[in-house]
């Protein structure tokens, strides 16, 4: 039988250069790291080839590995998306770990008669219409108020179909009295006209409030030729609260359309992700990860392409122009990577940037309530980098220079 480092030795060897995923396994065949590479061969002896000593983390997962297995991918994609699902299957000890496993909330168009509006966190394929997900509840709890000052949506749960309705089945309630509901369980509303303010609905779920505005602006502008001026001033209130919810976004170049933007920042024990959708110019969806980093030797550009293929899937993003930090190991076919360099998606880049450190920022002064020894210990650890020391200053001496001239 071949000992550990021959049968190692052996794996290595036979390698390929292609495109791939390897695993890593310990004496008890459990799987203790799965990586991904455009290169196999350079990736994995990139292990074996160095001593670490400024890693000791990945020295420890090196010392542990008892056999390796690989595959083969078409494609840098084929190696991220088999990556993420041999990690969520696996959970190997020494991969990055996203500390996030929430389920998070869509905004739910019901398929029925006169269409519900509500948020869930469940999705049933019944053939509803799905907005979302996102990753703020306050921002579903907005669109949804944005949505019931806009549209007298009904909220109760009765099976308005046509013969209900013409029988008489139910009562007029609350709702339509405080002119909140327009009563089509009662036929006072046809689902034509409610049909219609669905529509709309959808265009501000779908972030195109500038198609909403021109509607209600016609709108009010036949009302006013007509001399229904309490149409008219309805449709005004409309159009100001589309303004005010529009003035709480942070509006780009309304060009800037359909764009997904991601930034990075790091310390020594985690990787920070910001994501912002960017939808008609303003951002409709904003989210941050933090990544917590079992090995040293882990790079950004790799930690990077798992946080935009997972945010991405998470949040369903379809978008296909990305703006990043730097070029991230991230392939994906019709999708294009852009590092901006000025104008308006430089702007955003820097947004997201600022959101990314300061998420970074809090986390660190919570940890440091939690544990006030901490904060020295950072303190001291930033002056270890700054001054190229080789241990952490825990004696600092200090003298006084200002009155000992000519002594």
């Amino acid at each position: 039988m071949l000992s550990t480092h021959k049968h190692l030795q052996a794996i290595l060897e036979r390698v390929p250069e292609n495109p791939g995923i390897y695993q890593y396994f310990d004496k008890k065949g459990t799987v203790i790291y799965v990586g991904k590479a455009k290169n196999l061969k350079r990736r994995v002896h990139s292990y074996f080839n160095k001593n670490h000593d400024d890693s000791p983390k990945t020295r420890i997962l090196v010392s542990k590995i008892a056999d390796i297995k690989y595959t083969v991918v078409e494609s840098e994609m084929d190696a991220l998306l088999l990556e993420n699902n041999l990690i969520k299957k696996y959970k190997p000890r020494y991969n990055i770990l996203l500390k996030d496993d929430k389920t998070y909330p869509s905004i739910c168009v019901k398929r029925e008669a006169f269409p519900r509006i509500f948020m869930t966190r469940k999705i049933v394929k019944d053939g509803s219409e799905y907005f979302g997900p996102y990753s703020s509840v306050p921002m579903v709890y907005t669109l949804l108020d944005l949505i019931k000052k806009l549209y007298p949506i009904r909220t109760c749960a009765h099976s308005l179909d046509k013969k209900s309705i013409e029988n008489g089945n139910y009562q007029l309630c609350l709702y339509y009295h405080l002119k909140k509901c327009k009563a089509p369980c009662m036929g006072y509303q046809s689902e034509e006209e409610y049909d219609e303010n669905i529509k709309q609905v959808k265009q501000i779920l779908n972030g195109n409030l500038k198609q909403v505005e021109a509607l209600l602006v016609e709108e009010m502008q036949e009302a006013a030729e007509k001399l229904a001026f309490e149409k008219a001033q309805e449709c005004k209130d409309k159009l100001d609260l589309l303004e005010n919810y529009r003035s709480k976004s942070y509006i780009a170049n309304t060009n800037l359309s359909h764009l997904d933007v991601f930034s990075y920042d790091e310390n020594e024990h985690s990787a920070f992700i910001n994501y912002l959708n960017i939808a008609n110019g303003a951002v409709v969806q904003t989210y941050t990860i933090e990544y917590k980093k079992q090995i040293e030797t882990e790079e950004k550009e790799s930690i990077l392409a798992s946080g935009i293929f997972e945010i991405r899937q998470t949040l369903k993003s379809r978008n296909r122009r990305i703006l990043v930090p730097f070029i991230p190991s991230f392939e994906e076919k019709g999708v294009e990577l852009v590092v901006p360099k000025r104008g308006d998606a430089k702007k955003l880049m820097d947004l997201s940037l600022r959101n990314v450190k300061q998420y970074k920022l809090d986390l660190l002064k919570q940890q440091e309530k939690l544990n006030p020894e901490q904060r020295s210990t950072s303190l001291m650890t930033k002056m270890k980098e700054d001054l190229h020391l080789k241990e952490l200053p825990l004696h600092i001496e200090c003298f006084d220079n200002s009155n000992i001239q000519g002594t």
